[in-house]
């Protein structure tokens, strides 16, 4: 599984690639604000190895989690993939905020989310749902 995390933050950045990595054949790429995110997609389907999911944080400098979601589906629809072959997207965020939920589903097809600080269980049971056999 080919996974790409966005975060801004060191330490949530340190714990969810450390978690990740408990996963057997997870190949991790990490990256730190929404327009590094939407170029590091793009990379890898021009390389011809796109990632299967992404954890994004909601809040970053520049261009945040929620627009580049959304940036990124755009990508997806220009290819012509269908709405299930698109990358699952599991969105993080610090605030227990119903409305930056909500956006994440309906305007960026999100996956799932998560809430800081990211615990194991609740990490593997977000990739889980999001289709993945861990």
């Amino acid at each position: 599984m080919k996974v790409l995390v966005a975060e801004d933050d060191f330490g949530s950045r340190k714990v969810i690639s450390t978690l990740l990595r408990e996963i057997p054949g997870v190949v991790l790429d990490l990256v730190v604000d929404g327009n590094e995110a939407l170029e590091a997609f793009k990379l890898a389907w021009q390389e011809k190895k796109p990632y299967n999911l992404i954890l994004m944080d909601i809040m970053m400098p520049g261009l945040d989690g929620q627009e580049a979601l959304v940036q990124i589906r755009d990508v997806e629809k220009t290819m012509g993939l269908r709405q299930k072959d698109e990358v699952r997207a599991i969105m993080v965020t610090a605030l227990e905020d119903p409305s930056n939920v909500i956006q994440a589903f309906n305007k960026g097809g999100a996956t799932g989310y998560l809430i800081k600080p990211i615990q194991r269980d609740s990490l593997f049971e977000e990739i889980r749902k999001a289709g993945f056999d861990i």
